[in-house]
């Protein structure tokens, strides 16, 4: 019996045959996660890259009550995902900040989602269940999301989506409320971690209208109206967040309702493109320019429209071709353009988006296939044979494509190499640069992502930062404040502001600025330690005492907060009290030659001549070429040696 037959639910069509070609689920499981962490080795020793550090449990969330922040404090995290962070936070109490562990974990999270998948096709009785769970498990395009700790939110996320997507079918098969308790609680699960799982209820929907050809008020609707809720309730709390603490509210978020159409169209494209020929994948592809005046980007919305209408024909001889395309679509939705998402700024697609949403395509074309090859009536070995090729070639671009995940410098050199024209990737390659002392190789990419994008204030701010280092803080003088004109809550630019100011010897100007940004951000601890420092600058002592409690308060652990607050009290004449928080900057930072020249020069002040000396030569141990111990032990040796 065939679908173009009959209007039998499309399980029953191949249930017999899926039945008889089932492998055991254990040896499915632990070949699919043999094949996936072996294609995934290079991304264990992959570094942390981008907004990691937004992700990865940061120093004031990290005990009991930052676990209680995470849940209950808006704004604590980056994104209101509690259940994700949580994830991180116990993540971070075993292994700390070795990066290993996480993409340890990441992969487990992606073997999991593979296997679920293929529980879930094996209870619908789709074919070919074990070949798309490895194809999803190797597909290149979900190296982004398991290479990248940022998307443990994809991976996690999959997992309690593909969970509660099979507890629903249990509860289909008996509607016991302990079944319907359990698929719920999944779902709340997976919009805890990222709300795009709001998708999962009309993935049902699409589920039940393929199996049997309608959807019911009372069977389907009514018990998934709850789902609805709580996912919309998720959406637009992400929605929020991305609006007002992201900042995804610009005039270039705001686009005419024919350029979306277009746009989304275009998107839909893109990723089903990406699925079946996954080359040249990048981490920030190139923006597009939406025209509506321009007649070959209508081709997408004809293409779309050609294509449903035929689907829509189709679906009366077999429903399984529209079904995956509504699921496909549908899960997209969230990226397609009309919701404000603030990576739009750098493209309006990449590979991280699709993760979730490619579950759909990949059933389909597996399904399709494997469906496809029972027809040739072939010999099995020869399906393996092919099914074993297609698993080498995926494999093999997985692992390349691990590679370019290996750290940051790499992550935006291959990016550049294959789209020279992002501004972001120039921008984040010159921050780079600037952080590992190759600041002045920084400027060129710097200046390069200004001509690409005017304007942009983490741009001017970064350039400053640069020109700063470099000795020209009259160059970053008007940069810095056209950030300031632009974004005036730019709290990072203010920060800036003040060092250029502190620069150019203006410390009452540079005390202001500083102020600013802890105004703006009052848990900065490094906006309120330039603070502090200025104050001590400029002869305020106690207040800048004041600011060093305050950031020691935030972060107890900080050297460099010990060590001005002891070169502060120094300035007061108070050098026995400084030189407990001195010593206290040492402990926690013994390999930093300036603290240890500092606390020398305290030794040497409270005539401790020989524990100065040990200092001194302690620092050229570090940095032979430190000047000021030279000349100190220099003076040591020459006051030694004088004639009385």
């Amino acid at each position: 019996m065939t679908p173009q037959q009959s209007t039998a639910r499309p399980s029953e069509v191949v249930k017999a045959k899926s039945q008889s070609t089932s492998w055991p689920i254990s040896a499915v499981f632990v070949l699919i996660a043999a094949v996936t962490f072996l294609a995934y080795l290079p991304a264990l020793s992959g570094d942390f890259l981008w907004d990691d550090a937004g992700h990865v449990t940061s120093y004031a969330l990290q005990s009991w009550s930052g676990l209680g922040r995470i849940w209950f404090e808006i704004g604590a995290t980056q994104q209101y995902y509690p259940l994700l962070h949580s994830a991180f936070w116990i993540e971070h109490s075993v292994w700390g900040d070795a990066s290993v562990g996480y993409h340890l974990i990441n992969i487990l999270w992606h073997v999991i989602s593979a296997c679920l998948l293929v529980s879930l096709l094996r209870r619908l009785g789709i074919p070919g269940a074990v070949l798309v769970g490895i194809v999803f498990a190797l597909h290149p395009v979900c190296v982004e999301s398991v290479a990248w700790i940022s998307e443990q939110k994809n991976t996690l996320s999959t997992v309690f989506y593909l969970a509660s997507a099979i507890a629903w079918l249990k509860f289909e098969d008996q509607r016991l409320p302990k079944r319907y308790v359990v698929a719920i609680v999944w779902f709340i699960a997976a919009l805890l971690t990222k709300s795009v799982t709001a998708t999962l209820p009309m993935a049902i929907l699409v589920i039940a209208w393929w199996r049997r050809g309608r959807i019911s008020w009372q069977h389907d609707l009514l018990p998934l109206f709850p789902w609805f809720v709580l996912g919309l309730g998720a959406g637009l709390t992400t929605a929020w967040f991305e609006s007002t603490q992201i900042g995804a509210k610009s005039a270039e978020f705001n686009i005419s309702f024919l350029s979306h159409i277009l746009l989304a169209c275009r998107v839909v494209w893109f990723y089903a493109s990406k699925l079946v020929w996954p080359a040249n994948l990048i981490f920030f592809y190139p923006r597009w320019t939406i025209d509506t005046s321009s007649l070959w980007q209508w081709l997408f919305i004809v293409a779309t429209v050609i294509t449903l209408t035929a689907l829509i024909w189709w679906q009366k001889r077999d429903r399984s071709p529209l079904a995956a395309v509504l699921l496909f679509c549908g899960t997209l939705f969230p990226v397609l353009g009309f919701v404000k998402v603030y990576p739009f700024i750098f493209s309006y697609v990449a590979d991280h988006f699709q993760y979730l949403a490619s579950l759909a395509m990949v059933s389909f074309i597996g399904a399709s296939a494997w469906h496809g090859f029972t027809l040739l009536r072939w010999p099995r070995w020869t399906g393996l044979g092919l099914a074993a090729i297609l698993t080498a070639i995926l494999g093999m671009l997985t692992w390349q494509q691990c590679g370019m995940y290996r750290d940051v410098r790499t992550l935006y050199t291959t990016t550049l190499e294959r789209n020279p024209e992002s501004w972001v990737a120039n921008l984040n390659l010159g921050i780079v640069l600037d952080e590992t002392g190759e600041t002045e190789k920084s400027l060129s990419y710097l200046k390069r992502a200004l001509e690409l994008k005017p304007a942009f204030p983490e741009t001017l701010n970064s350039l400053g930062n640069v020109l700063n280092r470099l000795g020209r803080s009259s160059e970053a003088l008007p940069l810095l404040n056209q950030a300031i004109r632009l974004e005036p809550r730019f709290a990072a630019a203010y920060n800036s502001l003040g060092a250029t100011f502190m620069n150019l010897d203006r410390v009452n100007d540079g005390t202001l600025a500083f102020r600013q940004a802890v105004e703006l951000d009052p848990k900065w601890t490094l906006a309120r330690l330039n603070l502090g420092w200025a104050l001590a600058n400029s002869g305020h002592t106690s207040d800048a005492v004041a600011q060093f409690r305050q950031v020691l308060t935030l972060q107890p652990e900080l050297a460099e907060a010990e060590a001005k607050w002891g070169l502060t009290l120094v300035i007061e004449g108070n050098n026995s009290e400084a030189l407990d928080h001195i010593k206290r900057a040492v402990y926690l930072q013994p390999e930093d030659p300036e603290l240890r020249y500092n606390l020398g020069q305290i030794f040497l002040h409270t005539g401790q001549k020989s524990k100065a000396v040990e200092q001194f030569e302690e620092t050229l141990r570090l940095d032979p070429n430190h000047s000021g111990a030279k000349e100190a032990l220099l003076e040591l040796r020459r006051a030694r040696t004088a004639v009385p």
